[in-house]
């Protein structure tokens, strides 16, 4: 009988103890992963990657001298003509920081999701001076000044906050290729007569580099593009 009460006795502290371990191991792991949690939303939390190729590899750099060596990739100059009819170019965005993306007035799919979305962004900064929307339309043949116009209209587009732009085929494809990786690297040596569709988001900073890359038809992405947006205007 008292081996019986030793044993129960015995069985009894064994697993008390197991089970005060196994709540210090419990309370440790949530300590840790609380602490890593706390790191990933602090830690380079205000910086944004760069993008210097058409595969879209992010390059994650903090000081300006860095920058300024590793970061050669610039959006090329360009002058197109907006629904307004004025001309825009650099020059028109110098100092802004600013969303571009390629569009025709006439699709049936994902771009009337995309300007429904980007109103969005239009409205969260339409009395930020330093942002501002480009919107290049990839049939220009069709897409004149006044459809342009009509279309501005029709959805809500703010004149001088969001540019939809018109000119020559070949510039606007070239441009988009070639500066704006708007194809990634698939569509980088593609020419003129390939016709050009993305639903592909490029944020643009005061310097002309490329500093997000964002798919226009999904709420939450546009709502991480506003995001980096806010982070921009703050440097």
């Amino acid at each position: 009988m008292a081996l019986q009460v030793l044993k129960t006795v015995s069985m009894f502290g064994i697993r008390s103890l197991y089970r005060t371990k196994l709540s210090i191991v419990i309370w440790f792991g949530l300590l840790i992963g609380l602490t890593a949690c706390e790191q990933s939303s602090t830690s380079g939390s205000s910086e944004l990657p760069y993008f210097n190729s058409p595969d879209f590899t992010p390059i994650w750099l903090s000081d300006a001298d860095s920058v300024k060596q590793k970061i050669t990739h610039r959006i090329a100059d360009f002058s197109f003509r907006d629904q307004t009819g004025q001309t825009i170019t650099q020059t028109s965005l110098a100092d802004k920081i600013y969303v571009a993306n390629f569009f025709f007035t006439a699709c049936p799919s994902i771009c009337p999701k995309m300007t429904n979305l980007l109103k969005a962004v239009q409205d969260t900064f339409q009395n930020e001076p330093r942002a501002a929307l480009v919107s290049f339309s990839v049939t220009p043949w069709i897409d004149s000044i006044p459809r342009l116009q009509r279309y501005a209209a029709s959805k809500g587009i703010m004149a001088g906050k969001w540019h939809l732009l018109t000119g020559a085929r070949g510039a606007i494809y070239t441009l988009a290729r070639q500066s704006y990786f708007a194809e990634e690297a698939i569509g980088f040596t593609k020419d003129s007569t390939e016709f050009l569709h993305t639903e592909h988001l490029i944020l643009v900073d005061q310097n002309r580099r490329i500093r997000g890359v964002y798919n226009g038809t999904l709420p939450l992405d546009v709502d991480n593009l506003i995001a980096d947006m806010k982070k921009l205007l703050e440097k």
